[in-house]
Formats: C-alpha cells, sequence, structure tokens
C-alpha cells in the first residue's frame, strides 16, 4: 500500500493534534504524562529535590501516545477490551522509560510497552 506525501503529513498533523507534546514514539514505546506529585503531605511542604527524584519514581500515568507496533504482541481477541490506548489511566514499571520535555513544557516518560504494568479503571 502506498500513499501520498500529502496523505501522510495530514496524518501526522491530525495525530500531533491529538499529542500535544510533540513526541512520536517508535518502535514498541508508549508515551506517558506522569502523574503530578503532591506539593505537600498533611501540612508539610515537599522540597523541590525530592519531588524531582519522585516525579520519576510515579508508577501511574496517562497513555498520550502509542507507537504502531506497541501491543501488537498479543492478538486482538488476547486482549480483549483492555489494550491500552491513548487516554487511557496506567500503571507502569517504578523509573522505567526515559525522561523527555515534550513542546508544550510537560515531562513525557518513554516506556516499553511490557513495563505498563495495567490500565487503571476510575
Amino acid at each position: 500500500m502506498t500513499i501520498t506525501q500529502e496523505e501522510a503529513d495530514a496524518a501526522v498533523a491530525k495525530y500531533l493534534n491529538r499529542n500535544p507534546s510533540g513526541i512520536l514514539p517508535t518502535e514498541f514505546k508508549v508515551l506517558i504524562l506522569p502523574d503530578e506529585v503532591q506539593e505537600k503531605i498533611g501540612s508539610i511542604y515537599v522540597p523541590e529535590e525530592t519531588k524531582a527524584k519522585e516525579k520519576y519514581a510515579t508508577t501511574d500515568g496517562t497513555i498520550v501516545a502509542i507507537s504502531h507496533l506497541a501491543f501488537t504482541y498479543a492478538s486482538a481477541e488476547e486482549w480483549g477490551d483492555h489494550k491500552p490506548k491513548p487516554g487511557d489511566r496506567v500503571a507502569f514499571a517504578k523509573y522505567a522509560g526515559a525522561r523527555r520535555k515534550g513542546r508544550d513544557g510537560k515531562d513525557y516518560l518513554l516506556v516499553n510497552d511490557k513495563d505498563v504494568l495495567a490500565t487503571i479503571e476510575e
């Protein structure tokens, strides 16, 4: 199947409109926006250094984008309704992946699809 450059550009533009980070995962990678670290615990403010460390120790977040190969190790029948997709809340392995700042100024994580441990229903 061959597509024109115009069709490819339109597909990328559509994808980027849903993905404000400007980061497009490749191979088996998943782009996750980790949950924010708490500013304070009870009445005690968390020091900036501790917040920076905890930011990447967080194990919950929201999927922003998925590469075309991510989660292809199982068939649709095996996944059922549980295959992770953009917008899903997920649990992922602690300290997994690579950090990257998006064009929107937020910090994201690029993790392997197998580092996504579960989807979280809310």
